[in-house]
């Protein structure tokens, strides 16, 4: 063989191996419902992905695409990231669930993550935090805070996981303070910063001096701190609005569970599973109690905080009734997760309908 040939052959095999090695990095793909600097859900899905990338290097490509609707352009983003040769794809949003299954079903070697959803297959995993303990800390927090006895709650879509929250923020605000009212309004969006806005101002002209948001933005906090009222940081600290209005926050934290299940895929130990954590594993987090918060109310909620982590106290425990009055939980009663997954009732003391 003679001098050209070898150095044919060795590129060759270089280029080989080359290849070999550049197959052997997994990619990783995430959608995003809303833009990454949103200041809530999808930025710290991304701040996770980002700390997740930090902990492999170049063991792991990542791509990402935020700003995705859910449904039909969901299903077509999720297809060309199959198509581009992802290996595990992050599906961020409530809405993706019916898109990840189908494209799943086209893609059976493609391992697919569904985040809040329920659906599972042998390539797709569901997880899920408890966002509802979290809420159990916020929504004590707002019946102490309130002075003219109304709060406000916005909600983004009448799915399971927003009427958990709505129940689980109105017990414990009625726990601090029996004659408080919650008013909801829905916005059928996650992320419209105009419409929180406006939905905010809108809860603080019927009266209300606290207000939830179960979306996205800081537009929420942005009204409240020019109205002199209070609320608290949702998905992420928000801690910009420090001390107030932002009194505390439910803060979401996806970076262990997005190092464990890329691990998975590294090791070649991936499984589908459908998991839901909490403030005990660490998911849900609770950010720093700030503002003029009754001492009382604030030895509350660090005991409750506690409780919950420990599985000493569980948020839904009766006696509960539904919003007719019909029982629901006996005294002492707990919540079974699949009544909470499926949660379609608002509780005794809720008023108004849940959209269709």
């Amino acid at each position: 063989m003679n001098r050209r040939t070898l150095l044919a052959s060795a590129a060759a095999l270089s280029l080989a191996a080359g290849a070999a090695l550049a197959q052997d990095v997994p990619k990783i793909a995430f959608v995003y419902v809303g833009p990454v600097n949103d200041g809530g859900w999808s930025q710290h899905h991304h701040e996770s992905a980002m700390e997740m990338k930090d902990h492999f290097g170049d063991r792991i490509e990542i791509v990402e695409q935020e700003s995705v609707p859910e449904g039909a352009d969901a299903e077509r983003v999720l297809t060309q990231m199959a198509l581009s040769g992802a290996d595990l794809i992050f599906t961020t949003s409530f809405g993706y669930m019916d898109p990840t299954i189908n494209v799943a079903q086209k893609f059976p070697d493609v391992k697919f993550e569904h985040a809040t959803g329920y659906k599972t297959a042998d390539n797709v995993s569901a997880y899920s935090a408890r966002f509802y303990e979290g809420r159990a800390i916020t929504g004590y927090l707002a019946g102490a805070m309130t002075e003219t006895d109304k709060i406000g709650y916005i909600g983004s879509f009448p799915i399971p996981e927003v009427i958990r929250g709505i129940n689980s923020s109105y017990l414990h605000a009625a726990q601090a303070n029996p004659d408080v009212e919650i008013a909801v309004v829905w916005l059928n969006t996650w992320f419209d910063p105009a419409k929180e806005a406006d939905a905010t101002q809108a809860l603080l002209d019927q009266g209300a001096d606290v207000v939830l948001a179960h979306t996205d933005s800081t537009a929420p906090l942005s009204v409240l701190e020019k109205a002199g009222a209070y609320g608290f940081g949702q998905a992420a600290d928000m801690a910009e609005f420090k001390p107030t209005p932002r009194i505390s926050s439910i803060i979401d934290d996806w970076a262990p569970y997005y190092i464990e299940r890329v691990q998975a895929v590294l090791d070649g130990t991936w499984e589908s599973h459908n998991v839901w954590q909490g403030i005990g594993d660490g998911m849900v987090g609770i950010g720093e109690f700030t503002g003029p918060i009754p001492e009382d109310a604030l030895t509350h909620v660090t005991r409750m905080k506690e409780d919950i982590a420990s599985g000493a106290y569980h948020p839904f425990t009766g006696p509960i009734n539904k919003q007719d009055g019909s029982a629901w939980l006996a005294e002492g009663e707990v919540a079974d997760d699949g009544t909470l997954a499926g949660m379609d009732f608002y509780v005794e003391g809720v008023s108004g309908e849940i959209p269709n």
